[in-house]
């Protein structure tokens, strides 16, 4: 265990992560890993919605059988938890999977059927961000599969910051990826990817709330179509 794998101060990280988002900004994304792997050992996570299984696989080669945490909202298509299945049953990672306090019975029970149609911010708070609070907190760095070209909101994603709202070490080492490099990597790596993906949607969250995208649309416009919300709370 290296000294940045016990507990650190929250300055101590903030700093860590800024630092290393300027020194690793033209690193390539193995080796943005490698560092986290290196520097934060069983601490460290990935997070993965199984849209694809790009992230887990690059983190799995930096560390063999590596954290990978999945938000299972109740809301999700079964190609996603398909997907999550062929995820842990064919590659070197351990996945762990987080649900919310309340099925999604328990919180029509208490809120009212399709909570996501009245107040989608409530329902991903309590279905998502919630959730992925509590599932994180032994950690101190996680990792996400959030790319600058996804939209603009994500435009300036650094491959290495500070997650101010959680108070850990945040890691998006394919920010700078575009979605042909995603597809590169997929091809040549044989990587597990959800079939949605292949009939017309191009970022797959909770089946109420995704569409397939229009010809034209950025990545992020299936999300919550019609609506000003482009995130779930997770990133921002």
């Amino acid at each position: 265990m290296t000294a940045l794998q016990e507990e650190r101060t929250t300055d101590d990280l903030k700093a860590l992560a800024e630092r290393a988002g300027r020194e690793l900004e033209d690193a390539s994304a193995l080796e943005i890993l490698q560092w986290a792997a290196d520097t934060f050992g069983n601490r460290f996570c990935v997070t993965s919605s199984m849209e694809d299984a790009v992230v887990a696989h690059l983190a799995s080669r930096a560390l063999p059988g590596v954290d990978v945490v999945f938000l299972d909202t109740g809301y999700h298509f079964p190609e996603t938890i398909g997907t999550r299945d062929a995820v842990e049953a064919v590659m070197d990672v351990n996945v762990i999977t987080l649900t919310p306090r309340q099925t999604v019975a328990e919180q029509d029970a208490e809120y009212g059927p399709k909570l996501h149609d009245r107040d989608p911010d409530l329902c991903c708070a309590l279905r998502k961000v919630r959730p992925l609070e509590e599932g994180l907190k032994g950690y101190l760095a996680w990792a996400t599969g959030l790319r600058r070209d996804e939209s603009e909101t994500r435009a300036n994603t650094p491959v290495v910051g500070w997650d101010e709202k959680r108070g850990k070490v945040k890691i998006s080492p394919i920010a700078k990826w575009s979605q042909e490099d995603v597809q590169t990597y997929v091809t040549e790596h044989g990587v597990l990817t959800n079939p949605l993906l292949m009939d017309g949607y191009a970022s797959v969250g909770c089946a109420p709330c995704t569409r397939r995208v229009l010809e034209g649309e950025d990545a992020r416009a299936g999300r919550w179509a019609g609506r000003s919300k482009t995130e779930c709370g997770l990133h921002g």
